[in-house]
């Protein structure tokens, strides 16, 4: 009888087993990987613990779309692997640089890499500086060539210089062993927030109130910034006047049909429905209320 208990009882055991191999190991950040460069790992808590560097609300951006983030955190770690191989160590400082110093060593590191790989300037010769001030020279103010040329030299001089640093990052990524966890990245993404519908706006615009509608983006900082103001003044006027969000990519058509150019664009409507104000870029708080109270909220 004592035999088969225990018998019986290996299933249970080897369950509870797994679940606590799950828990406390892969489901542990630092355990599960999120990609593989070059055989080195780049785990969730890593990948959280560079985000947590980041500001609100450009955070929020980051993790509703985490790819660009992972493929910046991915570049990074190529190019210390490189610096590696070509044993570059960061400089050695003193107490009063690193309190001056805002850079981490992987920045300073890979500074260093970039320094030692072009090392020597561009070459520019006369007739290119000569070709960009023909195709400048209109906005030069009536400057002669020999006023502004040492100038274009420096700027397409820095211009090669760019393409080049890319070029060179381009090769090492194309030549590195890369693989990313898709399944796990979409895990860690966050639901972008809701915006207001056409629907919506259509509805508003009718019910006899005055309007305030952002005409914005999810992806834009500016835009993102404007939020919690406007969920503040939303809850303000509620009752009083209308308040939306409109994500100018999900509803293009209601952007071309209000003119909007350039985002977060704010348009204030009186209660008939016609467009009386509208401001491009963020505003302050106490001006939108000033605005909704002299249109009649």
């Amino acid at each position: 009888m004592k035999r088969k208990i225990i018998i019986g009882g290996i299933p249970i055991i080897l369950i509870i087993g797994f679940l606590a191999f799950y828990f406390l190991y892969l489901g542990n950040p630092k355990n599960q990987i999120l990609a593989q460069v070059n055989n080195e790992k780049i785990t969730v808590y890593q990948f959280n613990k560079e985000l947590e560097k980041i500001e609100s609300p450009l955070r929020e951006i980051i993790k509703e779309d985490p790819q660009p983030f992972l493929e910046n955190l991915i570049l990074q770690r190529i190019l210390l692997q490189e610096a590696k191989k070509q044993g570059i160590t960061p400089p050695v400082r003193t107490y009063k640089d690193i309190s001056k110093e805002s850079k981490s060593p992987e920045d300073i590191i890979i500074e260093e890499l970039i320094k030692k790989r072009f090392s020597s300037s561009p070459t520019v010769t006369k007739e290119e500086v000569k070709a960009v001030y023909l195709q400048l020279k209109d906005q030069l103010g009536g400057k002669s060539f020999d006023e502004v040329s040492s100038e274009i030299e420096n700027l397409i001089r820095e211009n090669k210089r760019q393409n080049e640093i890319r070029q060179y990052i381009t090769e090492l990524r194309q030549n590195s062993s890369v693989e990313i966890d898709q399944i796990r990245l979409k895990k860690i993404a966050s639901k972008p927030p809701e915006s207001d519908t056409e629907e919506d706006f259509k509805r508003a615009l009718s019910n006899g109130k005055p309007m305030l509608v952002d005409f914005g983006a999810n992806s834009c900082l500016p835009c993102r910034q404007m939020r919690p103001i406007l969920k503040e003044i939303k809850k303000e006027f509620s009752g009083k006047a209308e308040v939306l969000v409109i994500d100018v990519y999900k509803y293009p058509n209601l952007a071309r049909e209000h003119k909007i150019q350039l985002i977060p664009t704010l348009i204030f409507f009186d209660a008939k429905g016609k467009e009386i104000f509208r401001q491009v870029g963020v505003m302050e708080k106490e001006k939108i209320i000033s605005k909704l109270k002299e249109i009649g909220s």
